[in-house]
């Protein structure tokens, strides 16, 4: 093996080769940043405006998913204010402090995530039943309890993840903010940072022309026309696809293969269960909206689904989760303690670490339930179990989502957690009211574990593609936690007064809070008396158990199944894109060059409609209100006109790339 301390620290300003594909049998990888060298990370600066634009972006999100039920990522506009500021004040080598910063700021995201999808349920039950409370020690514990849980169960499966399956994910997301940090230690006209802005700029101003402006559709659907409408309102027959310039780069990224199961279980739904249906129950499902039945009935199909897949991943996973556990087990008894040490770049906090901070997580985790929501020992304890074994099994699970195809399906595992535990809690006889805070409270914790989970799993993946130290970004990740769960329960309440989350004369226009919603909707009648579709969720189930039988990646077919169709097939069109792309030319070395080219352009898409989308939603929020004077028909006829415009300069401009030496 090549000594690694023979690399020089100027051989790469840019991702290698082999970043995105898997290694040869003698084939390395080398990160940006030397590997064994010590490298500036942690600074007073780095961690400084990491933990600023936790607040920032925790505060924001929050504010913005409830108000308008937006919720965005915070990573790629991290990481792009992070290279800004360090270029701006002529940081040297900044990249190990900028990704501290990113991994610091991104808490934000998925802290917020975890939050809003769960705890605002409560504040909407109190509607209907009053005599509900909720205070910040409760939001605030839920959020800090179930993003350190999240951490701690990750990170034994680090190296399984980001390490030992290189080139076997794509990591969409993950890709796109590595670009972007990246493109700070590029250099000159013709490098990858101006490729780079230029493609954030083209996707930022389309998408925020789009959210904004309203000048060509946003959405591309055959309900727009006539023969459209009569179509999926006699056999509820729909296509449909999301225009924005982000979902197009992300469908790249992600490649064919998983795009096209993705785009197969959205298929499956809106094409065969949606119509089936309306023709086997016309009286019942005759004149309801698709989107109705979809949300209601067949969505709950792929809950279902996901819930099977997890299993079945959790069950394959085995020998990695007892592998992890086992080696947790050695390190603890101090059987690896002769082990070679390795190098920075694959350093992690030691395992008795872990496990003991795992054990004090665990014991408040345990007091918190007793104390602050259940009151009950025994009942606290079969909670308390609960969370554990599903927090830690379905770590996995979000890891693959992300790592398959960047979205987190965490408010559907979520729920099937709520009602498994709500099921549960019931039968332990804790229902009613109680029920309900103890579900939620106990949601909420999942949900964050299960979010920073998903979430952590691409900060690392940054961080090994760049080089930086796993254990550095895996301490500072729960400073990032804390301040991000303050800020949010903070939010939340401040919200909870100010508009209030139901209709009330103080309130006559509440927050929107669509996941929470849900939540509520699902939860409450199982908690008090009422019926739970357990009949689809066990249909998903079984269509899982068959799809793995058949081969099919069961996870994310069931993806497709629970993400509406008109953000499933962008990512089929951004995959398509990416094949031919990379079969353009018999040239084998010219087609790598000028799909690598594409990747960049897509993280630029990705990246600039991250940002500019949340300026679109800050625009909307401070009451700008555009009405574009075009008709449907015309903006459907403009909307497909400037998406073929973008999905040619996705290829043009991924096909001039040169060939490599």
């Amino acid at each position: 093996m090549e000594n690694i301390d023979n690399i020089k620290e100027t051989d790469l300003t840019s991702l290698p080769e082999n970043a995105f594909r898997e290694l040869g049998a003698d084939e390395e990888f080398r990160p940006i940043m030397h590997p064994a060298r010590e490298t500036r990370e942690v600074t007073p600066y780095s961690v400084g405006l990491g933990l600023l634009l936790a607040i920032i972006f925790s505060a924001a999100a929050a504010y913005l998913g409830l108000r308008v039920g937006q919720v965005f990522e915070a990573a790629i506009p991290i990481a792009i204010i992070a290279v800004g500021l360090s270029q701006a004040l002529g940081k040297k080598d900044p990249l190990g402090q900028n990704v501290i910063i990113q991994s610091i700021g991104a808490c934000s995201g998925v802290i917020v995530a975890g939050a809003i999808f769960t705890l605002p349920a409560l504040y909407i039950l109190q509607g209907t039943h009053p005599e509900i409370t909720v205070d910040f020690l409760q939001i605030f514990l839920s959020s800090l309890l179930g993003g350190i849980l999240g951490i701690l169960f990750f990170i034994p499966f680090r190296k399984y993840f980001v390490k030992d399956m290189h080139g076997k994910y794509p990591f969409p997301e993950a890709t796109a903010t590595a670009q972007v940090l990246v493109s700070a230690q590029a250099k000159g006209s013709g490098s990858q940072a101006k490729t780079l802005v230029i493609a954030s700029l083209i996707g930022g101003v389309y998408d925020y022309i789009v959210d904004t402006f309203g000048w060509w559709a946003g959405t591309i659907s055959t309900t727009a026309c006539s023969w459209g409408a009569a179509i999926a309102d006699k056999f509820k027959v729909v296509m449909s696809c999301n225009t924005g310039a982000a979902l197009l780069g992300l469908g790249y990224i992600v490649g064919l293969k998983y795009a096209f199961i993705i785009f197969a279980g959205s298929v499956f739904v809106w094409w065969v269960l949606i119509p089936l249906a309306a023709y086997v129950n016309p009286a019942e499902f005759g004149a309801m909206p698709t989107q109705e039945i979809f949300s209601d009935y067949a969505r709950l199909i792929g809950i279902g689904g996901i819930a099977m897949a997890g299993i079945i991943g959790i069950i394959k996973s085995w020998p990695i989760i007892t592998q992890a556990v086992g080696l947790a087990a050695r390190e603890f008894k101090g059987g690896a303690a002769a082990a070679e040490k390795p190098v920075r770049w694959q350093t992690d906090l030691s395992m008795k670490s872990v496990i003991a901070y795992m054990v004090l997580a665990l014991a408040v985790t345990f007091v918190f339930f007793w104390i602050g929501v259940i009151g009950s020992l025994w009942q606290a304890a079969i909670a308390w179990l609960v969370v554990t074994v599903i927090a830690f099994l379905f770590t996995t699970v979000a890891a693959n989502a992300i790592a398959i195809v960047g979205s987190n399906p965490v408010s559907g595992m979520t729920l099937m957690t709520l009602i498994v535990a709500s099921a549960i809690f019931v039968g332990i006889g804790l229902s009613g009211t109680d029920g309900i805070v103890a579900a939620m409270v106990i949601g909420g914790v999942v949900c964050t574990a299960l979010s920073m989970a998903g979430g952590f799993v691409t900060d690392l993946k940054i961080g090994y593609w760049l080089g930086s130290t796993p254990r550095k970004q895996e301490t500072w990740k729960f400073l990032g936690t804390l301040v991000s769960a303050a800020t949010v329960g903070g939010v939340i309440l401040l919200l909870n007064q100010v508009y209030g989350f139901y209709v009330t004369p103080e309130h006559p226009d509440p927050l929107v809070a669509p996941q929470a919603n849900a939540m509520a909707k699902v939860i409450e009648p199982m908690m008090m008396g009422g019926q739970t579709p357990w009949v689809l969720y066990f249909c998903g189930a079984v269509l899982a158990l068959l799809l793995n039988w058949l081969g099919v990646p069961a996870l994310a077919f069931c993806l497709g199944m629970f993400i509406p169709l008109s953000l499933n097939t962008p990512l089929l069109v951004g995959g398509a894109i990416a094949w031919f792309v990379q079969n353009s030319t018999k040239d084998k070395a010219l087609s790598a060059a000028r799909h690598d080219r594409g990747t960049l352009i897509s993280s630029g898409l990705i990246a600039g409609g991250a940002l500019f989308g949340v300026f679109a939603a800050l625009t909307k929020f401070f009451g700008f209100e555009y009405v574009s004077p075009l008709g449907a028909d015309l903006t459907q006829t403009l909307g497909c006109v400037m998406y073929a415009a973008l999905i040619a300069y996705l290829w043009w401009s991924s096909c001039r790339a040169k060939r490599l030496a």
